[in-house]
């Protein structure tokens, strides 16, 4: 039995489940964990607000499949925190959020102390998975190992360990670490799987739709694709789950009405690790009329929503290794599809779901296209909740794996790409990581180009300015409001850029894009290169 402070026992066990890097702003209350973290190596990066730093450990825990951790201070630093926890709960995100807390035998009644409020814990139980307050420095390091086991078995979504103030400057003795037990991932059941395997070998109009949650099954769901003849379209999480440019990819398009009355047609859909929700959709639960496979870690997902009529129960990569060698080679082979299948082919639907939105996206697309033609295949592009991102980039901008497209969907937070994109670029410094914003959004989190700057990240942030709140414009014109709170007066993003130590540049056009993009790749430091747009207000 070894006497721990609270602190280190804390970063003790982050060390000891693999955690190099944290997220997080040091703060009066928190100190005695920050006293430890390089001795255990973990190195620190410290973004310049708490929602910033929840962001990138987002960004952290996309590109790695590892969870990304945030160290806050008490009161106010955890509740900026919240609408990243929020984000990641939303979007499946392992995120651990570490925190002090009011001592031990803190009153019920308010004494004002530093950072008071009621209860810590009982506000995060309503906005992460967890939210778990220790009561000795003993149960810090199950703690922290009971939050990794859950990212590992459970669908990952966000936890809080709350550590008492006087716990972590109290030495208490304590025994080896607790680690987080190896874990054999559970498959379907076997009558399920032969079920959807049956199903699928007789398909005529097959179907696959992919979430984020198909990732780790990505190369099983593209052969069962190519095996059945099946297109594949998927959500803004699944985007490159597979590769956009294979001719059976509809990218991301299960807004488009014409995919839509597709899936409506086909007699069997495969839905991997997709709530199929309205934030996918951009509408109400689809109209499906074939017989519906699930795939899914969250039983609760097969009867939220759109219930399954077969229940693939298990992690994606385990679940599509057993359906793949169960599915019969269809008899057409592929390509093509029978003659008598009344679907579109993958490449008619593209076109369709192009034409549907040609005037909309017209601005966007020659810019797009500058961008995939700089950018190397695994660069990891970050977006925000922003015209340009989700009516642009996520069904225009192809990504293959192993680039990566990270994306605040559901939850549908502003301010995202930018600190995601910071620690995407402080996991892999020698990948391309580039960040896609609208003016507005960008602004939620603008300080973080202090954050880039100082870590000299060579980080291009692509700014499409439209004056303001773009989306909210075109909302209240199309109810015939008169539009109000949504034009921004104009800020010169370029020179603010600058003045936090990165560059900043302004282009017109998709050639200028494209060199000022090589030229960001290769210079120390964020630059801000912003594309106006012409705006009708």
């Amino acid at each position: 039995m070894t006497p721990l402070t609270g602190g280190e026992a804390v970063v003790r066990a982050l060390s000891a489940h693999g955690t190099d890097l944290a997220f997080g702003i040091p703060g009066t209350h928190n100190l005695e964990i920050y006293r430890h973290l390089s001795r255990y190596g973990i190195r620190h990066v410290t973004p310049r607000h708490e929602q910033g730093a929840g962001y990138a450990a987002d960004g952290y825990a996309r590109t790695t499949g590892r969870p990304g951790v945030a160290i806050t201070t008490t009161g106010p630093a955890l509740l900026n925190i919240a609408a990243a926890v929020g984000q990641a709960y939303s979007d499946s995100v392992p995120l651990l959020v570490v925190s002090p807390g009011m001592p031990l035998r803190h009153p019920r009644q308010p004494i004002g102390l530093l950072h008071e409020m009621p209860s810590q814990t009982e506000a995060f139980r309503h906005i992460a998975a967890v939210s778990h307050r220790v009561s000795s420095v003993a149960e810090i390091g199950p703690a922290v190992a009971r939050a990794f086991t859950l990212f590992r078995t459970e669908r990952p979504r966000p936890v809080h360990i709350e550590i008492p103030l006087d716990l972590l400057e109290t030495p208490e003795p304590v025994g080896e670490v607790r680690l987080a037990p190896p874990t054999v991932s559970a498959g379907p059941a076997p009558d399920a799987l032969r079920e959807a395997a049956a199903a699928l070998s007789s398909a005529r109009r097959p179907a696959l739709v992919l979430g984020g949650g198909a990732r780790a099954g990505g190369a099983a769901c593209l052969s069962l694709a190519e095996r059945l003849g099946a297109p594949v379209v998927t959500t803004a999480n699944g985007k490159a789950v597979v590769p956009e440019s294979h001719p059976l990819s509809l990218g991301v398009a299960l807004h488009s009405p014409s995919v839509q009355k597709w899936l409506a047609d086909c007699d069997v859909l495969l839905a991997v690790g997709t709530e199929l929700a309205e934030s996918d959709l951009w509408s109400g639960p689809p109209r499906l009329n074939g017989t519906l496979i699930r795939v899914d870690l969250d039983p609760a997902q097969m009867y939220a929503g759109v219930p399954a009529d077969i229940a693939l129960v298990g992690d994606a990569g385990v679940v599509l290794g057993l359906l793949l060698p169960a599915v019969g080679q269809r008899q057409d082979g592929f390509p093509p599809a029978s003659e008598d299948d009344t679907a579109s082919t993958a490449a008619e639907l593209r076109g369709e779901r192009d034409a549907e939105t040609a005037e909309r996206d017209a601005r966007w697309r020659p810019f797009l296209t500058a961008i995939r033609s700089v950018l190397a295949p695994d660069a990891v592009i970050t977006s925000d909740s922003a015209q340009c991102c989700y009516y642009g980039a996520l069904p225009h901008l192809p990504v293959d794996p192993p680039g990566r497209y990270l994306h605040p969907t559901g939850f549908g937070t502003l301010g995202y790409a930018l600190p995601a994109a910071v620690g995407a670029k402080a996991a892999f410094p020698d990948r391309q990581v580039v960040a896609l914003s609208g003016d507005g959004g960008f602004q939620f989190s603008v300080q973080e180009l202090a954050t880039a700057a100082q870590l000299r990240l060579p980080l291009p942030v692509i700014v499409f300015d439209n004056g303001g709140y773009g989306e909210i414009r075109d909302e209240m014109a199309a109810r015939g409001d008169e539009p109000t709170g949504v034009d921004l007066s104009s800020v010169n993003l370029a020179a603010l850029a600058r003045a936090y130590g990165g560059h900043g540049t302004q282009v017109t056009t998709p050639d200028q894009l494209g060199s000022a993009l090589r030229e960001a790749l290769a210079a120390p430091g964020p630059t801000v290169i912003t594309v106006p747009e012409e705006a009708d207000h």
